[in-house]
C-alpha cells in the first residue's frame, strides 16, 4: 500500500488518473480508504471552470465515506476497521464565527476537495475532528451526510417546529433535502420545480406535494396545500435569482425566508412587500457539526435514506471516461454516487 490511483481534474474540463504515494497520517488524522463519494454541484463548476475561489490541479470529492486503515495518535473513540462519515470543513477554530459557534461559516475555511484535495482517490488524510462514526449508516447513505446536513442546517436556521408549513423551492439535492429533514420534523411541506422529471421524482422518493412553479395557478396551487394560506416559511434552494426574488411573495406575513441556494451576482426583492409582510430573511452557508449529526441519527433511524436524491450511481475507475457525457450533460441526473469497491 505505497501507491494510489488519484483522479485529478488538472485544468477545466481535464480529468486524469494519476499514481500518487498514499499519504502518512500524523498525529490527530486517521488515513481512510474512501468506500463512496457524492458528486457535488461544486464538482460539476470545478470541471467547467467556473467554480469561485479554485486553483488546478484540484483533487475533487468532498462528500465521502470511508474506513479507517491507519489511526495516528490522539485517535480518541476511533479505531482501525471503523466506518466513518467527512465533515469536510476544515475551519480555524479562531475568527469570530468560529468563536460563536459558527465554523461553517469560517472567515478562513478550507474545504476538503476544494479548497485543498479531496477524496476522489483511494486514501486520504483527515483529521479526527471531522470524521463521524457511521457503522450504522450504509456507506452510500453515509457518502450523502454532507449534502444532507446543508439541508439539515438551512431548517435549523428557520426554526421550524412541528406543524409549521414550508415550501421548498428547488427539487435538487439540497432542496430535497431540506424537504425530508423537514418532515422528519414534523413540518407540512410543499415542494415546487419547473422539471416535471424531478416534480415525478419528489411524488415517487419522498411521497410529498410537488407543485410545477411555472404554473399560472401556481399561488393557487400552494394555498390550496395550506388550508388557503402562504406557508409560514419558504427555504429556496434553487439559486436562481428570478425564483429568490420572488420568493417573498410566496411567505406567510411574519414569515421566515431561507436562501441556502446561491446566486453569485445580485439580487432584488420587493422591499415593500418585504417589510409589510416583516419578513425574516436568512442566508444559509454549508453545516455544522450539530447538522453532521443530526442527519446520521435520522439515517441511523431510517427517517431519511439515500433514496430521497440518489438516483445514479458510478465506479471510480470508470468516472473520468463518463463524467462529460454521464454527469455534465445528464439532464436526469439528481444525484450520483461514486463506487470505489
Amino acid at each position: 500500500m505505497t501507491m494510489m490511483t488519484t483522479l485529478v481534474c488538472q485544468q477545466p474540463r481535464v480529468m486524469q488518473y494519476q499514481q500518487r504515494a498514499v499519504p502518512v497520517p500524523g498525529a490527530g488524522e486517521a488515513l481512510i480508504k474512501i468506500i463512496a463519494a457524492g458528486i457535488c454541484g461544486t464538482d460539476i463548476h470545478a470541471w467547467a471552470g467556473n467554480q469561485p475561489f479554485f486553483s488546478y490541479p484540484r483533487v475533487l470529492g468532498h462528500e465521502l465515506c470511508g474506513e479507517i486503515v491507519v489511526a495516528g495518535s490522539d485517535s480518541g473513540d476511533f479505531r482501525v476497521g471503523q466506518r466513518v462519515a467527512v465533515v469536510p470543513y476544515l475551519s480555524c477554530g479562531l475568527c469570530p464565527a468560529c468563536t460563536g459557534g459558527k465554523t461553517n461559516c469560517c472567515e478562513r475555511i478550507s474545504v476538503i476537495g476544494v479548497h485543498q484535495d479531496g477524496g476522489f482517490c483511494d486514501y486520504l488524510n483527515v483529521p479526527f475532528s471531522n470524521l463521524l462514526n457511521v457503522e450504522a449508516v450504509e456507506a452510500e447513505a453515509a457518502a450523502l451526510i454532507e449534502p444532507f446536513a446543508i439541508s439539515a442546517h438551512a431548517v435549523r436556521r428557520a426554526a421550524l417546529k412541528p406543524g409549521d408549513s414550508l415550501l421548498v423551492t428547488g427539487a435538487g439535492p439540497i432542496g430535497l433535502g431540506v424537504a425530508a429533514v423537514a418532515r422528519a420534523a414534523g413540518v407540512r411541506v410543499v415542494m415546487a420545480d419547473t422539471s416535471s422529471f424531478r416534480r415525478e421524482h419528489v411524488a415517487a422518493r419522498l411521497e410529498l406535494p410537488a407543485l410545477d412553479a411555472a404554473a399560472d395557478d401556481f399561488g393557487e396551487q400552494l394555498r390550496a396545500h395550506f388550508q388557503g394560506a402562504l406557508p409560514e416559511s419558504v427555504i429556496d434552494a434553487t439559486g436562481n435569482p428570478a425564483a429568490m426574488n420572488n420568493s417573498v411573495n410566496l411567505v406567510a406575513h411574519g414569515g421566515s425566508l431561507v436562501f441556502v441556494g446561491l446566486h453569485k451576482g445580485d439580487i432584488q426583492i420587493p422591499d415593500s412587500e418585504f417589510h409589510k409582510k416583516e419578513i425574516t430573511l436568512m442566508g444559509s452557508r454549508n453545516a455544522t457539526r450539530t447538522d453532521f449529526l443530526k442527519v446520521a441519527q435520522l439515517m441511523a433511524e431510517k427517517r431519511i435514506d439515500a433514496g430521497m436524491m440518489l438516483n445514479h450511481t458510478f465506479t471510480f475507475s470508470e468516472l473520468a471516461d463518463v463524467f462529460e457525457e454521464q454527469v455534465i450533460n445528464n439532464r436526469q441526473l439528481i444525484k450520483g454516487v461514486v463506487r470505489f469497491s
